[in-house]
């Protein structure tokens, strides 16, 4: 994840429209070789906009995760 100055320092981004996307996550047991082919598919297939929406999610989970620990330092 990249550094908070670094977050700090992207421009302002707007939310145009939000779509609700219903899928299914499973927990999968494979060999390791599968594992990687299935990545690389993944990763063949993958658009831009993939890659924007998995970084939006990653930064504002781990935003809410900063938010508390603050809040767990302030109650203790």
């Amino acid at each position: 994840m990249s550094s908070p100055e670094e977050i700090k320092d992207l421009p302002t981004i707007r939310i145009l429209e939000e779509r609700e996307v219903p899928y299914v996550e499973w927990d999968l047991e494979m060999e390791d070789d599968t594992h990687a082919m299935l990545v690389k598919w993944g990763k063949e297939g993958a658009t831009d906009e993939d890659f924007v929406n998995i970084a939006v999610r990653e930064g504002l989970k781990a935003f809410v995760a900063s938010k508390e620990e603050i809040d767990e330092d302030i109650t203790e």
